[in-house]
């Protein structure tokens, strides 16, 4: 199988992904071929480390990946993760390119798709198709985070444990129990009888 091929089989995702928001006509698939570049990260490889600039967009073709903060004290603290068909990227560095101030890293072998923050400007200018897409993007990252921070603030452990299960279903049993409690701020004990507590209520 040639190189073209096997880049073709590995851009299917994402196209598949576009073609659902908005229909790609043949130019614009060609743009995403030219523009995406795979990559694979091993697990707990960087990808963007705390102090450097994030210069990409990350779509997740297999594997996860989280953001996080450590703070002064040595705390953990998981802002999101994403994994198959997830996006992920440090969006107020890339757009005001400025350090950031999170680190992404992956939690397994994750292949993703990056787009440089240069080439996706020159995506909006070739096809403004694109400009919409990543607008609905990052309006449904915020609103997600909004959505975040309005838990943490209103929500018991148990309603942001229930809404972590109904967001990430396909990641309850992949993530290990500690990455899960730093995600909701509870204690890994706490969590398992969280989770104790819902296996015996179904």
């Amino acid at each position: 199988m040639n190189q073209d091929l096997i880049l073709q089989a590995q851009i299917q995702p994402l196209l598949e992904y576009f073609q659902k928001l908005i229909p790609l006509n043949k130019e614009e698939q060609k743009l995403v071929f030219d523009l995406f570049k795979p990559r694979l990260y091993r697990k707990r490889q960087y990808v963007l480390q705390e102090g450097d600039v994030c210069n990409h967009y990350h779509f997740i073709v297999r594997g996860c990946l989280r953001m996080y903060k450590i703070d002064g004290k040595g705390n953990l603290h998981i802002v999101q993760f994403a994994a198959e068909n997830g996006w992920l990227s440090n969006i107020g560095s890339l757009h005001e390119r400025r350090p950031s101030e999170l680190n992404i890293d992956a939690l397994e072998d994750t292949m993703v798709l990056q787009i440089s923050y240069e080439n996706l400007l020159n995506l909006y200018v070739k096809a403004p198709k694109f400009d919409r897409i990543f607008r609905v993007l990052i309006e449904n990252s915020y609103v997600s985070l909004q959505k975040r921070l309005l838990q943490n603030i209103s929500s018991s452990a148990e309603e942001r444990y229930l809404s972590f299960v109904a967001l990430y279903p396909h990641l309850i049993n992949r993530l290990p129990q500690t990455q899960i409690a730093s995600f909701l701020g509870v204690t890994p004990e706490f969590l398992s009888r969280l989770r104790n507590r819902q296996t015996k209520k179904s």
